[in-house]
């Protein structure tokens, strides 16, 4: 099981515009410096992965900007870490009023594969520069980190069940597009207690690891934060659940309807 799908649960919860209405991003940012979030990912009853996510402070700044750093690292976990041994890291140079991306690098060692990407994005150039060339940046394009973080800004009081959203993500080669369903309220348990959650349902590309038919859904808390509670994606064989295990340094209260 590729950590790469831990980024993307977390990256699908981005909301960029819609044809039914203009999404308006909050005054200011949902997180703040020293946030931390942990999470595992199960497959049936096992323990297949585990996932860090942070967001720094840092000196660096990018077209005369100050920025925030966010970092990523994800590793498998049990007998998955015995089979199939993954470790990698992923990080963002995010501007700190906009949260749009300066610098995306990823170091994926997954069993005998290995990968590494720098993508920078000028928006003075008003291009994408990766290893696999340079590629136009037109409108509000993300990696999956600073995707996951721009859309907790993003005002979705006004969202109706059914509209459907699109994210522009830039992958290795290309910008692609995501299409997300909002699916409405529910209250959702993981292993911080019970959470009022939004739920979302992004589009699955079928391949090695989906069914044609296979579903992916969302929960992200209903406050503040917008953090990830929960995730579900339905595989080829079986399963998988990402859950919150863990999280501190949240700019606001973390407020479980019940607590596990």
């Amino acid at each position: 099981m590729k950590i790469y799908l831990i980024a993307f649960l977390l990256a699908v919860t981005s909301l960029n515009k819609t044809q039914a209405q203009q999404l308006n991003k909050i005054d200011e940012p949902a997180f703040k410096p020293g946030e931390k979030l942990s999470y595992k990912m199960k497959y049936g009853i096992f323990t297949a992965a585990e996932a860090n996510i942070r967001v720094e402070e840092t000196p660096l700044k990018f077209e005369d900007k100050p920025s925030y750093h966010i970092i990523a690292e994800g590793k498998t976990a049990g007998t998955f870490d015995v089979f199939y041994k993954v470790r990698n890291r992923y990080e963002t140079y995010v501007d700190e009023q906009t949260i749009e991306p300066y610098f995306y690098a990823e170091n994926r060692h997954e069993s005998n594969y290995k990968h590494t990407d720098i993508v920078v994005f000028n928006h003075r150039n008003h291009t994408i520069k990766a290893k696999k060339g340079i590629f136009p940046l037109e409108g509000k394009v993300f990696d999956f980190l600073s995707s996951y973080y721009y859309a907790r800004c993003i005002d979705v009081s006004k969202l109706q069940i059914g509209e459907k959203m699109d994210i522009q993500y830039f992958l290795e080669d290309g910008v692609h597009t995501l299409t997300i369903t909002y699916m409405g309220k529910e209250k959702v348990t993981c292993s911080m207690g019970t959470f009022n959650c939004l739920k979302f349902n992004p589009t699955i590309i079928p391949g090695r690891i989906f069914r044609k038919d296979s579903k992916l859904y969302l929960w992200i808390t209903d406050d503040g934060n917008r953090i990830p509670v929960k995730a579900h994606v339905e595989l080829i064989v079986g399963s998988l659940n990402m859950d919150l295990t863990a999280a501190s340094g949240l700019k606001y209260p973390l407020n479980p309807v019940s607590k596990d």
